[in-house]
C-alpha cells in the first residue's frame, strides 16, 4: 500500500466520521515455548519483533527501492496452518510496482524461528480483479477458511462512494501467480481486517454505508465454477459466489467511530477504531464489553500524534498480549499519517486488566499491518 493512499484511506475515514512501562520476564524462567515473533510492514519494508522486552528487531524483507530484489509489503499478515515438511508460509500485502504488476497478497515461505534469523521468499502471489474506483482500490485483509481455501479483503474506494470493497475466497495450489478465485461480496465501504471462527468470517467496514463488523456465514465457494457454488460473474468478468448471507454484527459508532480491524480476545474480540484512537472488547455475541485502549483525557490531534497512538492493524498472541499497528496520525494541513510518527505496542493484561501500552518500534512510517507468527 503506497504512502499516498494510507493517507487517503485515513482523510476519508475522518470525513465520514465527524509512562511506558517495561515488565521484565522472571531471570530464572525458562519459556515452555519459543516466544512468538510479530510481524508488521512499515514503510514497504516487513519487520519482524520478539514479543517480549527488549523487542528485539530484524528486517526481514527490504523495499525495492532500497534492494532491487526487494518487495513493497504492507497490510494484514497471516500464517498459513503448519504443514509437515513445509517451511512456514505467510500472506501480507505486496503490491511491487504496482499498477504493472497490479497490487495483490504475496504467498512467503519463511525460514528461521528466532528474530535475527529469519528469511522470507516469495513464492506466489494473489492478483483478482477489482471494481471500478474512484481512486486506487488496496489490499488489506487476509485469513483461511478449512479445505485450505484463502480469504481476503481489499478497500474499493477510499473517499467516497457507496463502497465497492472486496471479500474474496482463494483456492489452492497457492505456489503460483494465477489463482483460481470466487468473490463472496463486492459492495463493502472501505473493507478491513479479518477474524474467521467456526468457519464464520468476521469483517470489518470503516465507512457509510456499511460501516461496522459483519459477520459472513457459510457455505462458502469451494471452487470457482457452478458446482462449487460460484456460478455468477462480477462486473469485471470475475467469478462472483451465487449467494452471500451477512448479518451486520457490530454497528459503528461510540467508541468505534472507524471499525478497521478485529482479533479473537478471550471473552470474544477486540476490534480497532484508528481515527479515534480506540480499541474496544465485544462478547462472542457482539455485545460491548470494555474500552480497552483510549487516549489519555485532554489530549487532541495536532502535529504530534496522541501519546497512545491511533491503532489500525491488531493482533493477539497465545498468552492473551494485544498487539497493534499504530499508524501515527497527526493533524497538519489536514489528517494523515505523519512523517515517521509510527509504532507498533504491546497491551498486557494483568488479572484480565489491560497494561499501559509498550513500545516495540516507533519513528515509524505508515504502518498499517500486523501479524503474530508462533514458531
Amino acid at each position: 500500500m503506497r504512502h499516498s493512499t494510507i493517507s487517503m484511506i485515513v482523510s476519508t475515514i475522518v470525513a465520514t466520521s465527524l509512562a511506558i512501562v517495561l515488565v521484565a520476564p522472571d531471570a530464572g524462567a525458562k519459556p515452555s515455548k519459543p516466544q512468538p515473533i510479530v510481524f508488521s510492514g512499515q514503510g514497504n519494508n516487513l519487520d519482524a519483533y520478539n514479543a517480549d522486552p527488549p523487542f528485539k528487531r530484524q528486517r526481514v524483507i527490504t523495499t525495492v527501492d532500497k534492494d532491487p530484489d526487494g518487495k513493497d509489503i504492507n497490510a494484514q499478515i497471516c500464517f498459513f496452518p503448519k504443514v509437515k515438511g513445509r517451511a512456514q508460509w505467510f500472506i501480507a500485502g505486496e503490491d511491487t510496482g504496482q499498477p504493472d504488476p497490479p497490487q495483490g497478497w504475496g504467498i512467503f515461505a519463511l525460514r528461521g524461528k528466532k528474530v535475527g534469523k529469519l528469511s522470507a521468499t516469495q513464492v506466489g502471489k494473489l492478483t483478482p480483479t477489482y471494481q471500478a474506483s474512484l481512486d486506487n482500490a488496496e489490499n488489506y485483509g487476509c485469513g483461511f477458511l478449512s479445505g485450505n481455501r484463502v480469504i481476503t479483503t481489499d478497500i474499493g474506494d477510499q473517499a467516497e462512494g457507496d463502497g465497492n470493497g472486496q471479500l474474496i475466497v482463494w483456492f489452492p495450489p497457492f505456489n503460483r501467480t494465477k489463482v483460481r478465485y470466487c468473490k463472496i461480496d463486492t459492495g463493502i465501504a472501505t473493507a478491513g481486517g479479518i477474524a474467521t471462527d467456526r468457519g464464520d468470517i468476521y469483517l470489518t467496514s470503516a465507512r457509510p454505508t456499511t460501516a461496522g463488523v459483519w459477520r459472513y456465514t457459510g457455505p462458502f465457494p469451494t471452487s470457482d465454477t457452478a458446482a462449487g457454488g460460484c456460478a455468477k460473474k462480477d462486473s469485471t468478468g470475475a467469478p462472483l459466489a451465487d449467494t452471500v448471507n451477512k448479518t451486520l454484527f457490530i454497528p459503528s459508532g461510540e467508541p468505534l467511530a472507524t471499525p478497521n480491524a478485529i482479533a479473537r480476545s478471550p471473552r470474544g474480540w477486540y476490534v480497532s477504531s484508528v481515527i479515534n484512537g480506540v480499541i474496544a472488547e465485544y462478547d462472542k455475541q457482539g455485545k460491548f464489553l470494555r474500552t480497552v485502549l483510549s487516549i489519555p483525557a485532554g489530549e487532541q490531534l495536532g502535529s504530534k500524534p496522541y501519546s497512545t497512538g491511533t491503532p489500525l492493524g491488531i493482533a493477539v498472541d497465545r498468552r492473551g498480549n494485544l498487539f497493534y499497528a499504530d499508524i501515527g496520525l497527526v493533524l497538519d494541513d489536514g489528517i494523515g499519517p505523519g512523517d515517521h510518527t509510527g509504532s507498533v505496542r504491546r497491551i498486557r493484561f494483568v488479572k484480565g486488566r489491560p497494561q499501559p501500552p509498550q513500545i516495540l518500534a516507533k519513528n515509524l512510517e505508515y504502518p498499517d499491518g500486523i501479524g503474530i507468527f508462533l514458531p
